[in-house]
């Protein structure tokens, strides 16, 4: 049988053919151009006629709308979805981001007018007259939850308003709160139609609500209203011409975050334009783009209140110093926080992202909140706050700028030395052995490297350290050579005119900064679950890479100062994160810390004492890494 449109939910009944099934015809008028679309019919074959009958057999009527969104991720490919930023929060984390932004307010309010009749009135036509954006709507899970949250709010005024008599005409509630207070902007058009679909259903599903609530029968057909999603760019588009900024109520939302290095062409021209007069916007996440945009938009009604899921990035390490200043110079005050938590989705393939929400206006509140946690993946306890600054602590507003010294006269630090090498002066172990075995003379000329990831699990790893072969030697070493050639080949290959430069000095690394004498390893990254960065004294032949910083003229008091809760204290407020391991860095964590100067001998001999202490206790276990060591579970006390 050829497909046809079920004309009835297509057309008024004054336009529908008069000789049609009267099963179709019972059909409602739906209107809102959701069928105006002519779709050609599917191509079914058996297995997908009985998915079909199978999801027919399902109750879809108390499913959230907010499922679409997931299930358009779940179909997507990853490398799309990562580049469009296109993950599905679930319910409960967009719970966390509307109840500080919008609905425990309304509530509280709703509790001292409820018994006022007039008051009660005046409060369900103010609920009407809110108007929510989301500028990276996607399928609309935010805007879908937050007007369900929006009419049960009203259904609980209805109640009131009734009074207990549940046989008055619900009609004479005057049902006030629809879809036509919601406004989305998505880059991609299916998810922008999936948004303006979930939110119809979702009014149909209010709507059975208080059907039920009242015992009579509350329908909006045909659709009169509807959201407005527009498809389009939204850091190129004027958010004005969507919504009026004196109509709006709030803006929120989880826009793509998509760190520098992820980011498309378009996309950093799109953060260009949007941080034209921002100094070293470059190092910023996409999500902060959203930040600047709202805070411009509601310079023109400083009622608007609006709050972000974002990357945890933006609120650590050299981000913050770049994208506050200009934020608070706008005259933007942080209202609630979530601090850093493990952002889950609903969807198969979901990206392990740690995030934080982050609430903001114009105008300041004393009720400030932030939402901590034990760990990123545990549940958060409210912490009320006298002010919230950028890095989400209870504290005034500073940045720690991104230094090249360290403000008190620390020991430099720097980073290790780099290969830019496709791995070919690099050796695993097998390797070594293979090339000692063919080349006995090789061995002068290999040294120990080591990571991050190998300096704290005990990993062996070697390099061909080659500053001072002499040309007839490395000659007489034809596979030490062909490594060398290599290199060559692989740095003449590269895009970077300096890598390029480089290829005339094979058998070197592009960046050696090692030193000649002992010292300090830090490693750049490392884990947040133990309690201290584990740190170590390293001998000159130990070449580090470019995945850690080195202190050359560290001493014990040094080692025992890095080694300290303090130090840590000030780690976890300031470092910056990969996911929410530390990432540990020269220019903002150790450049600004704190050092006593006023330290006693005394004082700094028990820090020395307690620092050997360390190292004593370390030296009884030489068969376990320092992630042995320093495991919680496991780490010794003294």
């Amino acid at each position: 049988m050829a497909f046809q449109p079920v004309s009835s939910v297509e057309r008024p009944p004054e336009k529908r053919l008069k000789k049609r099934d009267e099963q179709l015809l019972a059909f409602p008028y739906v209107n809102g151009s959701l069928f105006a679309e002519l779709l050609p019919g599917a191509a079914f074959d058996t297995c997908m006629r009985q998915l079909l009958l199978d999801c027919c057999a399902l109750d879809w009527s108390r499913i959230s709308p907010a499922i679409f969104g997931s299930l358009f991720q779940s179909v997507m490919d990853t490398t799309l979805r990562r580049n469009l930023g296109a993950h599905y929060t679930t319910e409960k984390n967009i719970l966390k981001l509307i109840k500080p932004l919008f609905l425990d307010e309304l509530r509280a309010e709703f509790e001292r007018v409820k018994t006022n009749r007039k008051r009660l009135e005046e409060f369900h036509q103010r609920l009407a007259k809110l108007q929510f954006l989301d500028p990276a709507c996607g399928c609309g899970n935010f805007l879908v939850i937050a007007y369900r949250e929006l009419r049960l709010l009203e259904l609980d005024v209805l109640r009131a308003l009734d009074k207990g008599e549940a046989s008055l005409d619900v009609a004479q509630f005057n049902i006030l709160c629809d879809v036509d207070q919601f406004f989305g902007i998505e880059i991609e058009e299916f998810p922008a139609q999936i948004a303006q679909t979930a939110l119809w259903l979702m009014d149909h599903q209010m709507n059975l609500r208080v059907s039920e609530e009242f015992g009579r029968y509350f329908v909006r057909l045909p659709l009169q209203k509807s959201a407005t999603i527009v498809h389009g760019n939204a850091l190129r588009t004027d958010w004005r011409e969507i919504v009026k900024p004196e109509a709006l109520s709030y803006i929120l939302g989880n826009p793509p975050f998509g760190g520098k290095q992820y980011q498309s062409a378009e996309q950093k021209a799109d953060m260009a334009a949007v941080f034209a007069d921002v100094q070293g916007a470059g190092v910023l996440d996409f999500v902060a783009a959203w930040y600047r945009k709202s805070a411009d938009y509601m310079a023109v009604n400083m009622k608007i209140k609006a709050a972000f899921v974002s990357t945890n990035s933006i609120t650590q390490g050299e981000q913050v110093g770049v994208l506050w200043p200009d934020m608070l110079k706008r005259g933007v005050k942080l209202h609630f926080a979530h601090r850093t938590f493990q952002w889950s989705s609903e969807a198969r393939g979901k990206a392990a992202v740690h995030c934080v929400i982050i609430g903001f206006a114009l105008h300041d509140t004393e009720d400030k909140r932030i939402f901590d946690y034990e760990t990123p993946q545990g549940e958060p306890h409210e912490i009320k706050a006298k002010n919230i600054n950028p890095y989400l602590v209870d504290a005034p507003n500073i940045f720690l700028p991104n230094r090249t010294d360290s403000v008190f006269n620390a020991p430099e630090i720097t980073k290790g030395s780099q290969p830019t090498d496709g791995g070919y002066l690099l050796l695993s172990d097998k390797e070594k052995v293979n090339l000692i075995t063919h080349e006995p003379e090789s061995k002068n000329w290999i040294r120990p490297f080591v990571g991050a990831e190998e300096f704290i699990n005990n990993k062996p790893r070697w390099c061909l350290w080659l500053k001072e072969i002499q040309p007839t030697e490395l000659k007489r070493l034809p596979m030490v050579l062909k490594r060398v050639e290599n290199v060559k080949a692989v740095r003449l290959a590269s895009p970077k005119k300096d890598t390029v430069k480089w290829s005339n000095f094979p058998n070197l690394f592009t960046e050696d900064r090692q030193p000649k004498n002992n010292y300090l390893l830090v490693p750049s990254v490392s884990s947040e679950r133990r309690k201290y960065i584990p740190i170590g004294f390293m001998r000159p032949d130990t070449i580090a890479s470019n995945l850690c910083l080195m202190i050359p003229d560290a001493t014990l008091y040094h080692f025992g100062i890095l080694s300290s809760a303090m130090h840590m204290a000030w780690v976890r407020s300031v470092c910056g994160r990969l996911k929410s391991d530390y990432r540990y860095s020269a220019g903002i964590v150790y450049n600004n810390f704190p050092w006593s100067q006023a330290m006693t001998d005394r004082q700094k001999q028990a820090i020395e004492d307690a620092a050997q202490a360390v190292l004593d206790a370390r030296a009884k276990f030489p068969n376990a890494s320092l992630a042995d060591l320093y495991d919680p579970l496991t780490m010794r006390r003294r």
